[in-house]
């Protein structure tokens, strides 16, 4: 009995004493994870969260996993790729570097479409069908479109969003509303959502849901968005903008606080 509680007790003090999982520790213990990327100061955020989602993948290679990573890359990729084509005029090195850690993340990406094949994860399905044009992933995707892995994801409702707005608007508006249902609070949805929705409210001459969306884009930090010619359109009819103004207000805090709900009628 004496030895169980010693034995319990080494544990416990063992799980206290365990250092919490850094940067440096994991390229410390598995330097393969980190030394084919670059070493310079350019993507830095990026290299930190695609070294320890390899380790997470590396340690646990789930589907999850695997999409995290496989996300991670992609970001990184893009970021490092336009860094390779800097001439760093006093060390070549780091040019190198860039180089190295493009082709890592393409040698990486395809290890993972090349390990994900026969996945049902759906977020595995759009990259598989928007990157490689993979129908038969597409085919699989919309069959789990009432999945609560797909109603239940902001990122999966987006998706298929992109996949609607072809050949059904009024689907892609549902669906874009029901992201916005399911972002969460303080963390800032995808800003062509907003640019969408205008674009989709305008075209079909509903103005003050243009209006209201637009604004928001602009509460939102969004610039790209045009507002004028929606303008035009309401205080010609002798709207008033002031009304719609504190809407938009209203939509953008429910939004920020994970509390909107998707309008049917303004």
């Amino acid at each position: 009995m004496l030895l169980r509680v010693s034995v319990l007790l080494s544990l416990l003090a063992l799980t206290g004493c365990e250092q919490p999982l850094t940067l440096t520790k994991v390229c410390e213990d598995t330097p393969g994870l980190c030394n084919d990327l670059n070493t310079d100061s350019h993507c830095k955020a990026l290299r930190a969260e695609v070294i320890m989602a390899r380790y997470h993948e590396y340690k646990q290679p789930t589907d999850d996993n695997k999409y995290l990573l496989l996300k991670g890359f992609e970001k990184y990729d893009q970021c490092v790729s336009l860094a390779a084509k800097i001439e760093h005029i006093k060390l070549k090195t780091k040019t190198t570097s860039r180089v190295e850690a493009h082709l890592t993340s393409i040698k990486e990406m395809t290890r993972l479409y090349q390990d994900t094949k026969n996945t049902d994860h759906p977020g595995l399905l759009y990259y598989h069908w928007s990157r490689n044009n993979n129908q038969s992933a597409l085919t699989k995707l919309l069959a789990l479109e009432n999945d609560p892995s797909v109603t239940q994801s902001a990122e999966m409702q987006f998706f298929l969003a992109s996949y609607f707005i072809k050949f059904d608007e009024e689907k892609t508006i549902d669906l874009l509303y029901k992201t916005l249902e399911l972002n969460k609070a303080n963390e800032t949805p995808n800003p062509e959502i907003y640019t969408t929705l205008v674009s989709l409210f305008y075209k079909h001459e509903k103005y003050k849901h243009a209006y209201t969306f637009a604004r928001v884009a602009q509460l939102s930090g969004i610039t790209n968005v045009e507002i004028f010619p929606i303008e035009q359109q309401l205080t010609a009819a002798g709207k008033s903008l002031n009304s719609l103004d504190t809407l938009a207000q209203q939509t953008y805090d429910s939004i920020q606080s994970g509390q909107f709900v998707s309008p049917r009628e303004f």
